[in-house]
């Protein structure tokens, strides 16, 4: 990672200490020959620092991120006293144009890091974005929603075995965070390979920007630039923050409609039913059951499955028994609540389970 005494380039451009620069980085070209470039704002305060890179829309249709990042560039002062921060409210220009989570060729850009200079489309992109952006930074926060027809309770993933980037981490300010190094070829895995400590926070639904989303990203960015000593101020503390290291998804048995009975963010107990499944004319088929105490990490938002399709992704977190006792205790919290408010409002929660006739009871419906 660079010193945070060096000169500091982006795309050919020297961004001075103490000024804001906003640059279009070249990284591929039209049918017709022109230039498709990203556009990425550089914020240098006047005090050396580390360097930290946000980052959005790696999958094209994430909408929440591209909105926690217009709300740093424009709504929220952001008085930096030292280092550099990099903005880049969209990476997968070509997803983002066509409301898509993939590149053209359908590959994955978040699937193609470090890339290659010689690669196909996302590896060049990939490569690109690497070489001008991670490689010159220290840490980084890629902001990401919950894949189609799905929600996310606000979770920060990264490998939690690394110190740099558990601390990194913590200081972010989810309740939830989510052991993992990410699939190969994503982001976040690659860049800390490469020494760049990268988080990334999953929050909502794609296509979509939602208001509660983009505060908590708001915040969460403002305490780790805080952290960072960035900035001045005071971090906001979330109501509770557990580490975990085990998730499971619940999925349907049958084909048929769900009513659901939890929410995301919602914690729940073993045995605790999630979702009944009924027939097209409302006959009660199944009843989903929670394997274990845990809390709604995601889940579906359309009603409709078959069997094997995923309804409910579980996060069991350490401990769980006392942890849990600690969430249940502290869910007066205002932010807490809000988000999960709105979160809700995307799936009908009943509370009612309806009875199933003539079918056993399934212990192991997962």
């Amino acid at each position: 990672m660079p010193a945070p005494t060096q000169r500091f380039t982006l795309g050919g451009q020297r961004i001075p200490r103490g000024t804001t620069r906003d640059i279009r980085l070249k990284v591929s070209e039209r049918y017709t020959g022109d230039a498709i470039t990203l556009p990425i704002r550089v914020i240098r305060g006047r005090k050396p620092g580390p360097t930290l890179f946000v980052s959005a829309a790696v999958h094209g249709e994430e909408l929440n991120g591209v909105g926690v990042i217009h709300q740093l560039m424009f709504d929220t002062p952001l008085p930096l006293n030292a280092g550099t921060l990099i903005l880049i409210p969209v990476v997968n220009i070509f997803g983002f144009e066509n409301q898509s989570r993939y590149m053209p060729d359908r590959r994955d850009l978040n699937r193609s890091f470090p890339g290659k200079p010689n690669g196909s489309l996302a590896s060049r992109i990939a490569h690109q974005v690497f070489q001008e952006i991670i490689t010159k930074s220290d840490y980084g926060i890629d902001l990401h929603t919950a894949a189609g027809s799905r929600t996310n309770f606000p979770n920060v993933r990264g490998d939690l075995n690394v110190t740099k980037v558990r601390r990194f981490a913590r200081a972010f300010g989810c309740e939830l965070m989510v052991h993992g190094r990410g699939p190969e070829g994503s982001l976040r895995r690659e860049a800390v390979k490469a020494g760049c400590a990268v988080i990334t926070i999953e929050a909502g639904e794609p296509l979509k920007i939602e208001p509660r989303v983009l505060e908590a990203g708001v915040r969460g960015v403002r305490n780790c630039l805080i952290h960072l000593d960035m900035m001045t101020g005071k971090p906001v503390d979330p109501p509770y923050q557990v580490r975990i290291d085990r998730s499971t998804w619940i999925r349907a048995e049958v084909g048929g409609i769900l009513r659901f009975h939890v929410a995301p963010g919602e914690v729940v107990e073993t045995g605790q039913a999630i979702a009944t499944n009924v027939s097209v004319y409302g006959e009660a088929q199944n009843i989903l059951h929670a394997p274990a105490a845990g809390i709604v990490l995601g889940m579906t938002t359309l009603p409709t499955v078959k069997p094997g399709e995923p309804v409910c992704h579980l996060a069991i977190p350490k401990g769980a028994t006392k942890t849990l006792q600690r969430i249940f205790a502290s869910k007066q919290h205002k932010n807490y609540q809000q988000i999960q408010k709105d979160l809700a409002t995307n799936v009908t929660v009943s509370e009612q389970e309806l009875d199933v006739p003539n079918l056993p009871q399934d212990d192991d419906n997962t």
